[in-house]
């Protein structure tokens, strides 16, 4: 997932996040006060939820399964992956959208009506107008957004969908810079923008792309897939940002990734549904480095 600039945005964006992280240690101070004013005394998180299962009664299953077990976690908020077709379907799966409806309802039902929802269908629908059909269905299960309903290139679509799309529409988690970014905002009209601290050149570029999103009106919800650097990045920007309401989080223990449960030390703690803002230097987290030597590949 190196979006369409290639692998050497990302690869800067991995050494501004260091940097920023070396800087904040030699000060003695946590990243967020290094960039900018504090916006708020805690960051929400939700629980990014994707399913597992070898039909469709299993994935829908699961994904209930997972939504419980994030709020008896104490997320206040929790994110749906339904992705029963498209470019990035569940493997063996292939249902029509009124499958994706039957889970959508099935996960609202699970967590009751004051659990923010979100809903990733990950680029399933190549039309505005067959997503709306399916998007208009789904009006009474009050959705904080739909992320990524169309191919990263139709911001026309995107723009459709924003002024006919009965939620807010999500999108951004493939962009490389702010110049992107302006596109994603100016001609798609995407409601939330989702910048990925990596992927977008890092603390510097995102800190650019929250500052764009304020002066169009529009939210910042970081993308943050999938380990404790990015998640703890996407914190001490969402720190700083006002018009942020929420950072993705994949909870180590509603996840079978080593990768994600293994990679970083002392990360980011969710207390009452919430991460209290970071004090300890930089990032505020430690790599593990035998983790590292584990996973790296030579």
């Amino acid at each position: 997932m190196n979006g369409r600039r290639g692998a050497v945005i990302c690869a800067m964006g991995a050494l501004d996040i260091a940097l920023w992280d070396i800087r904040g240690k030699a000060a003695g101070k946590p990243c967020w006060e290094l960039l900018g004013k504090k916006a708020r005394d805690f960051i929400t998180p939700y629980a990014s939820l994707q399913p597992t299962g070898r039909s469709f009664e299993e994935y829908r299953d699961s994904l209930v399964a997972w939504a419980r077990r994030a709020k008896d976690l104490g997320f206040r908020a929790g994110k749906m992956e339904v992705t029963l077709s498209g470019p990035y379907r569940h493997s063996g799966l292939a249902e029509p959208d009124e499958k994706m409806t039957e889970v959508v309802a099935a996960c609202r039902a699970a967590v009751g009506p004051e659990f923010v929802m979100m809903v990733d269908v990950q680029y399933t629908w190549s039309d505005p107008e067959v997503a709306l059909r399916t998007l208009r269905d789904w009006k009474d299960f009050n959705l904080f957004f739909v992320e990524t309903p169309l191919q990263i290139d139709d911001l026309r679509g995107y723009a459709k969908l924003h002024r006919e799309a009965p939620m807010p529409i999500a999108a951004g988690e493939w962009q490389n810079t702010r110049f992107e970014f302006a596109e994603l905002m100016d001609v798609g009209l995407v409601d939330v923008a989702q910048p990925d601290v990596g992927r977008v050149g890092g603390l510097t570029e995102a800190r650019r792309v929250t500052q764009m999103a304020a002066e169009r009106g529009r939210k910042i919800v970081p993308h943050a897939w999938k380990t404790g650097i990015s998640i703890a990045a996407s914190a001490h920007l969402a720190a700083v940002t006002g018009h942020c309401p929420y950072i993705e989080f994949l909870p180590a223990n509603l996840c079978d990734s080593l990768l994600r449960k293994e990679l970083v030390a002392d990360e980011l703690e969710i207390r009452d549904g919430r991460i209290p803002l970071p004090r300890k230097p930089g990032l505020g987290i430690e790599v593990n480095r035998k983790a590292l030597e584990r996973f790296a590949v030579r």
